[in-house]
């Protein structure tokens, strides 16, 4: 009997060595670990509350969805461009026919410089769409930041080990 009763306190120890709890931390990429023998349940809660506060502090959600972007003016221009194919051909062949030159030449002409132009038009676009999708990301990067670090200082003055 000696010998089942000196076991016992060993597997209380053990028991208290819980793997950390999944809470909202998690959901952001952090991991909190009890200092001060908080139970799962006052783990949960303080997550949550933390959560709360620091979405509140940041004005940040990092759960709200963020809008998709819109290809409809990469689809309207390609739309509008079969019909300037047809007007850059009319004007080349106006301006050849005008110069006294070959309006078929002069159509085929105004036809590829048309096309060129809307190629560059549309690089310049997706670029410039580039450009505004790389700075949504950094702001929230930024934003991500701010919110970790605020959950994190709450989290700690709580008696949390966040990493």
């Amino acid at each position: 009997m000696t010998l089942l009763l000196s076991c016992t306190p060993a597997l209380k120890g053990q028991s208290n060595t819980a793997p950390p709890i999944k809470g909202m931390a998690s959901t952001v990429g952090l991991y909190v670990y009890p200092r001060a023998q908080q139970s799962p349940t006052q783990q949960l809660s303080d997550e949550g509350q933390c959560y709360s506060n620091a979405k509140t502090q940041t004005g940040f959600d990092p759960n709200a969805t963020a809008p998709a972007a819109s290809h409809s003016s990469t689809s309207s221009g390609n739309k509008e461009g079969n019909g300037s194919t047809g007007k850059d051909a009319a004007r080349g062949a106006v301006v050849a026919g005008a110069a006294g030159g070959d309006p078929a030449v002069g159509a085929r002409r105004g036809a590829l410089i048309g096309a060129a132009r809307r190629k560059r038009e549309e690089k310049e676009q997706s670029e410039k769409s580039e450009k505004q999708t790389n700075a949504s990301k950094t702001q929230e990067e930024q934003s991500m930041d701010g919110f970790k670090r605020s959950m994190s200082a709450c989290l700690d003055a709580r008696g949390y080990s966040v990493k």
